[in-house]
């Protein structure tokens, strides 16, 4: 405990210097100020917070309004999407456009875990509703027909035979107001072949987006 403590400490050590310096630069404007709340107290409240209280209030309900409904930030936690995303990127999630229009094949889509609705995933769209799906030798089958352009063309994907969705020569439907969903890294993915379909009511977004670590940002597709 007391060696945690002293580790706390050091940590912070540093604002100490800093909170010195600060306070002998503005030394005269914080003599000001404890004259002001001192004598009208009052007058300075009000004046505090139409300089910062208020906009401060205004900049976190306008935060919370963008991160809820327009676009939000997501780290990828596992290895299912790479080569896509790699474990530990940051990125961007547009919540707004499927508002305004259906996904597409090939979206990358956050959605709500649809066996843990608390956990948000990060998968490749890969089937729409009506359509049939089936992987045969590492290949994407839609409607019969292989997937042979980007980016499925990329993955190799791989039958999971004690999986509900992921056997060897079966042919999956895909629900009305419903989508299939897969890793990239189909190995290592926990996808729609073990758990099922994802309601359209379940989506959050579209990934968009790499925004950390600097040296992989980039918009994703």
């Amino acid at each position: 405990m007391e060696l945690d403590l002293i580790q706390v400490i050091r940590k912070y050590l540093w604002v100490l210097p800093v909170a010195l310096v600060l306070a002998y630069t503005y030394r005269a404007k914080l003599a000001h100020e404890w004259r002001f709340a001192w004598a009208e107290p009052r007058r300075w409240l009000f004046e505090k917070w139409k300089n910062w209280g208020e906009p401060l209030l205004i900049a976190a309900v306008l935060a919370i309004l963008i991160r809820t409904f327009i676009f939000g930030p997501y780290k990828i936690p596992t290895g299912s999407m790479i080569p896509t995303f790699m474990e530990q990127d940051k990125i961007f999630v547009d919540k707004l456009s499927y508002r305004f229009h259906l996904p597409e094949r090939g979206d990358i889509i956050v959605f709500k875990y649809p066996l843990d609705r608390k956990k948000d995933f990060v998968k490749r769209l890969a089937g729409l509703p009506g359509e049939t799906l089936e992987i045969r030798k590492g290949v994407l089958l839609v409607n019969g027909k292989p997937m042979t352009d980007p980016p499925f063309s990329r993955n190799t994907y791989y039958n999971v035979e004690d999986w509900k969705f992921g056997k060897s020569g079966q042919v999956i439907r895909v629900p009305d107001g419903h989508y299939f969903a897969l890793g990239d890294n189909s190995a290592h993915s926990a996808d729609s072949r073990q758990w099922g379909f994802v309601s359209k009511k379940d989506l959050v977004g579209k990934a968009f987006m790499i925004w950390w670590p600097p040296q992989r940002i980039r918009l994703t597709k």
